[in-house]
């Protein structure tokens, strides 16, 4: 009998052990099958990414291409002007919601054009805001990324601009001072131009 209850106590020994073999090489099955599985849905979707990236980018280059229509295309940037007269903030967060700038002239040619356009487009009397402002540190005038602009057009014959201390921390472009920059207040309403750089 105790013989027997040894064997017994074996064969169920051996069962345990085939089964947890059994358990682990189908666990291992698994792994492997969920591993694959996983790298397949990674793959689907990077192409998912891919083709939404790509999709964004033709949106993109349309949306500029009708803006270019619109307005005007200068040294890689296309120009929309809107006569509608806001504060420096209501313009800035305008242009931003479009996917652009208010106009920011890095050099004498694109002032002059940018200067030329808005004559044109809007009228040879305004003002409009440009993306700078020396709101953080007076005097110290940054872009809309904060960082210094190098290129300025203050009018200096005059007036000695900017003149205006803390009480005036955004600048203007004056089509009536040849596109010479004044600082201005930030709530005063004046139109604008926005500004998108094409790829």
């Amino acid at each position: 009998m105790m013989a027997a209850g040894g064997l017994w106590m074996t064969f169920y020994l051996l069962l345990l052990v085939h089964c947890s073999l059994l358990q682990s090489s189908t666990k291992k099955k698994n792994e492997k099958k969920d591993s694959v599985t996983a790298a397949a849905v990674e793959k689907l979707q990077k192409q998912i990414d891919d083709i939404v990236q790509e999709l964004n980018l033709l949106k993109e280059q349309q949306a500029l291409q009708t803006i270019c229509l619109k307005g005007t295309k200068i040294l890689g940037k296309c120009l929309l002007a809107d006569p509608k007269k806001t504060t420096f903030h209501a313009a800035s967060d305008d242009c931003f919601s479009k996917g652009g700038s208010l106009s920011t002239p890095l050099t004498w040619d694109e002032n002059n054009q940018l200067y030329s356009y808005v004559r044109q487009s809007l009228s040879p009397e305004e003002h409009i805001w440009l993306g700078i402002n020396d709101m953080v540190t007076e005097g110290q005038w940054v872009d809309h990324s904060g960082s210094s602009v190098r290129f300025k057009n203050w009018e200096t014959e005059i007036t000695q601009q900017p003149d205006g201390g803390h009480s005036q921390n955004c600048a203007v472009l004056s089509t009536t001072a040849n596109g010479k920059w004044f600082d201005e207040s930030c709530r005063v309403e004046r139109a604008s131009v926005c500004e998108f750089n094409i790829v």
